[in-house]
């Protein structure tokens, strides 16, 4: 991804499913209009999941996932079965292909019964229709062909249609400062932070100040007292990296708004009220319990990392207990939160709002509280209360 590229979370996720030798990925192929999925007359040829964020007119940029058939058999069979349909939690669209000369089976109802379980849109594409036609009955069907083109550019407007019918996103930062008023954001730089770059939710929060015509400054922990000071007027709100929250809040007064990106995007893509009554959970951890802390992005662990270092070493100093942690990253997320008495999870800014939201109703599900980062930081440094104080109007 180039630095004029969407980010993936971003972007809309558009999933094919169907059976076996249905063409799903001759369709993707056709879609995109590149072979990004390998094609075969043999059934069963994708054992896993392909996902590939692009630009595709008329929807732009997005992310399309191709999965393996969800009849598959066999033990292997079974697991991509189950890979195929996990990717429904990051779906904000889903295609399912159908064979007409088989037209829709029983576990083509399947999926739609799971889609309109989980409230994803989705469109029956009945495939080969060069070589059996099928009569339309409804709005989300369409009758195409992947060899010969037919009704693909159809396909793509009906896509565009459900992906624009979406609710519109909520604000990341500007309808918390207004045009021409200032934010300070406190970026600590230390052997954590990427090498010559910043990490995405400072850029994005950086670029949603920006587009809101307001003034975001830059610093670091080391330089805040100084760059307040420097202002000829106090800053509308200070955003801090959740790590420095303890310090940020010492230097910044009281009557000037202070929270973390971690919690700007707990808002962002997850559900800030579910997120924030997790955190007090942590008042009741007790010895033996097992917390589960997990992130969205595959980043390299480094020496201070605050998910596998920072964040136990916290928990256990404010629980005063013999705490065991469990570690997830990336696509992985336990399908059994049983023996977990509270999950921690990160911003999600590699994640889309879909399966952030879905990973948060698969804990409130399960009965297990559910808070982030920041919030647990927050809350764990006795300035929760603050933290959340530029949210209020709009809670």
């Amino acid at each position: 991804m180039n630095l004029n590229s969407t980010p993936s979370g971003e972007r809309p996720h558009i999933a094919f499913f169907g059976m076996r030798n249905a063409g799903k990925s001759s369709v993707v192929n056709a879609v995109t209009g590149q072979s990004l999925s390998l094609v075969s007359d043999i059934a069963g040829t994708t054992t896993d999941p392909v996902s590939k964020a692009m630009e595709i007119l008329p929807l732009g940029p997005v992310v399309i996932i191709d999965t393996p058939g969800i009849d598959d058999v066999g033990m292997l069979g079974k697991m991509r079965v189950e890979r195929a349909i996990k990717a429904m939690d990051k779906a904000d669209a889903a295609v399912i292909v159908i064979n007409s000369e088989t037209g829709k089976t029983q576990g083509d109802k399947e999926l739609e019964k799971k889609l309109k379980a989980k409230n994803i849109p989705y469109i029956l594409a009945y495939n080969k229709c060069d070589v059996k036609n099928i009569s339309i009955s409804t709005e989300n069907e369409i009758c195409i062909s992947a060899r010969t083109n037919e009704g693909i550019n159809k396909l793509k407007d009906m896509i565009a249609g459900l992906i624009n019918d979406k609710k519109p996103e909520k604000p990341l930062v500007s309808d918390l400062i207004s045009k021409n008023e200032t934010a300070v954001l406190v970026i600590p730089i230390d052997a954590a932070a990427p090498k010559g770059r910043l990490i995405l939710p400072q850029q994005q929060v950086l670029r949603d100040l920006l587009d809101n015509g307001a003034m975001g400054i830059v610093t670091q922990v080391e330089q805040l007292e100084m760059t307040l000071a420097n202002l000829k007027s106090p800053p509308k709100l200070v955003i801090t990296d959740s790590q420095a929250f303890k310090e940020v809040d010492r230097i910044v007064p009281e009557e000037i708004s202070l929270t973390s990106f971690s919690i700007l995007f707990a808002r962002y893509k997850g559900e800030l009220d579910t997120l924030t009554m997790g955190a007090d959970k942590l008042n009741d951890i007790k010895d033996g319990d097992r917390i589960l802390i997990s992130e969205g992005c595959t980043h390299h662990r480094q020496c201070g990392d605050i998910g596998t270092e920072k964040l136990p070493k916290l928990i256990r100093k404010f629980t005063g207990k013999q705490i065991q942690f469990s570690f997830t990253s990336g696509t992985e997320y336990p399908d059994d939160l049983s023996e977990y008495k509270l999950n921690i999870h990160c911003g999600g800014c590699m994640l889309n709002e879909r399966e952030m939201r879905s990973r948060i109703q698969r804990a409130v599900d399960a009965d297990l509280p559910i808070t982030n980062y920041g919030i647990a930081i927050a809350k764990m440094n006795g300035i929760l209360n603050r933290s959340l104080s530029p949210f209020k109007p709009s809670l």
